[in-house]
C-alpha cells in the first residue's frame, strides 16, 4: 500500500512540496543579510540601504491581505507559486546585473509582494495534499524542509559570497530557482487532478449547501478565533523579533573576535531544533490541540528572555537559543493550521493567513523599535525580562480568549 502510494500522483505531488520548501527557503536565504553586503561593497550609504530595506519590509506587510486575496481568487495555487518563483529570480537578478536605486527599490517591491503570495501558495497546496485532517502533519514536515534549506541556503550563500565576487549570490539565487520550478510539476499534476474530481463533487452538490458553505468576507475576519489568534500570533512577534539581535549585540560586546561563529551558531541550532521538531508538532497539535501548542510557544519565548536577562557567558547564550527553535517550530506549524480551522471551505483560507501575516508583521516591526529604545535607556537584562512579561501576556491571552479550533473539539 505504502508503495502505491509513494508512486502515486499524490505521493510525487508530495515529494515535489518538500522540496519546494527546500529550494525556496534555499532561495530566501540569498534576500537576507546578504543585500546589505553587496550594496556596501556598492558603495551604498548605511542610510540608502536602510531606505532599501524598509521598502521591502513596508512592501511585505502591506501586501499580506491583498496577497491572500489573489491567492484565493486564482485556481491553480501552484500557477501562483510559479509565479511567485520567477518574480524571485528576476529580483535577484536586478540586484546582480543593476545595483542602482531604482533597479533594487524595484527589486525590493518585487521580492516582498512575491514572499506575501508564496507562503499562502505554499500553505493552500499543503491542504490540496494532506487535506484538513492531516494538515498538522504536512505543515510539520514543510517546517522541516523549510529549516533544512535555511541551514544549506546560508552554507551556499556564504561560501559563494567569500570565494567570488558579492553580487555572485544573487547568480546563485537566482540559479536555485530552477530546481524550485522543477518541483512544481507534480503538484500542478496533482492539483488539475483533485480540481476535475472537486468540480465533479460540486456539481452534484445543491445551491443553498455551497453558499452556506461560503462565509462572506466580513464575517470570517470578524470571527472571534482569528481575531484572537491574530492577537496572539502578533504579541508573539512582538515579543520575539527583538530578542535575537539584542543577544547578538550584547555577543559582540563580550566575545569580540569570536562573534560572528557565536551569533552563526545562534542562527544554525534553533534552525536544526525545527527540523527535528516540527513534525512532532504537528502531530501534537493534531492530537491535544491547538491552544496547548500556541502556549507552548510563549513558554519556551518567556523562559528565553528571561535566561537572556540572567546568564551573560557567550557559549550558554547560544544554547538558550534551543528555545527559539522551540517557539518556532510551534508557530510555523501552528499560524496555517488555526487559520485553515477558521477559513474552512469558505474559500477565503489565504485571505485570513494574510491578516493574520499582516499582524505578525506589525508585532515585528514594533518589537525591533521598541527592543532598541528600551535597551538604551534601561540596558539590556530588564529589555529582556519585558519581553519576557509580553510573552506572559500572551500565554495569559491564549488561556483566557483563545477557542479551541481544533475539528472537533468540544
Amino acid at each position: 500500500m505504502n508503495g502505491d502510494i509513494r508512486h502515486s500522483p499524490l505521493g510525487a505531488a508530495a515529494r515535489g512540496l518538500d522540496g519546494l520548501n527546500l529550494f525556496v527557503a534555499n532561495i530566501q536565504t540569498g534576500f537576507g543579510p546578504f543585500i546589505a553586503v553587496f550594496l556596501t561593497s556598492m558603495g551604498w550609504t548605511q542610510t540608502a540601504i536602510g531606505i532599501a530595506l524598509s521598502i521591502g519590509t513596508v512592501t511585505a506587510m502591506v501586501s499580506q491581505v491583498p496577497a491572500g486575496a489573489v491567492v484565493d481568487a486564482v485556481q491553480r495555487k501552484s500557477m501562483v507559486a510559479l509565479a511567485s518563483v520567477l518574480a524571485f529570480a528576476g529580483s535577484a537578478l536586478m540586484f546582480a546585473l543593476w545595483p542602482i536605486p531604482l533597479s533594487v527599490y524595484l527589486a525590493e517591491i518585487l521580492h516582498g509582494f512575491s514572499s506575501c503570495t508564496l507562503g499562502p501558495a505554499i500553505a493552500a497546496l499543503s491542504l490540496v495534499i494532506a487535506g484538513s485532517s492531516s494538515l498538522g502533519v504536512r505543515l510539520g514536515r514543510n517546517a522541516r524542509f523549510a529549516s533544512i534549506g535555511n541551514g544549506v541556503g546560508a552554507l551556499l550563500m556564504g561560501a559563494c559570497g567569500y570565494y567570488l565576487p558579492e553580487r555572485f549570490v544573487f547568480f546563485l539565487t537566482a540559479v536555485l530557482t530552477v530546481p524550485a520550478v522543477g518541483t512544481l510539476v507534480p503538484l500542478a499534476r496533482y492539483e488539475r487532478l483533485v480540481a476535475t474530481e472537486a468540480a465533479a463533487s460540486e456539481d452534484a452538490e445543491p445551491e443553498p449547501v455551497r453558499s452556506a458553505r461560503r462565509k462572506a468576507i466580513g464575517q470570517l475576519l470578524l470571527d472571534r478565533r482569528l481575531v484572537v489568534f491574530a492577537l496572539c500570533a502578533a504579541l508573539f512577534t512582538l515579543g520575539n523579533a527583538a530578542l535575537l539581535p539584542l543577544a547578538s549585540s550584547a555577543l559582540t560586546k563580550r566575545a569580540a573576535s569570536e562573534a560572528n561563529l557565536l551569533i552563526a551558531a545562534c542562527i544554525v541550532l534553533p534552525q536544526v531544533i525545527v527540523a527535528l521538531l516540527s513534525p512532532t508538532i504537528g502531530r501534537l497539535a493534531d492530537r491535544v490541540g491547538r491552544r496547548v501548542i500556541v502556549m507552548l510557544a510563549f513558554a519556551a519565548l518567556a523562559a528565553r528572555a528571561v535566561l537572556f536577562a540572567g546568564i551573560t557567558q557567550p557559549v550558554l547564550v547560544v544554547a538558550i537559543q534551543a528555545f527559539d527553535g522551540v517557539a518556532g517550530a510551534c508557530f510555523g506549524v501552528i499560524v496555517p493550521l488555526v487559520t485553515s480551522d477558521v477559513a474552512g471551505r469558505s474559500g477565503h483560507f489565504n485571505l485570513c493567513l494574510g491578516l493574520v501575516g499582516f499582524a505578525i508583521g506589525i508585532g515585528a516591526a514594533v518589537s525591533t523599535v521598541l527592543g532598541g529604545w528600551t535597551a538604551d535607556r534601561f540596558g539590556e537584562a530588564w529589555t529582556f525580562l519585558g519581553f519576557g512579561a509580553i510573552s506572559v501576556v500572551g500565554a495569559g491571552l491564549t488561556w483566557a480568549a483563545m477557542p479551541e479550533t481544533r475539528p472537533g473539539a468540544g
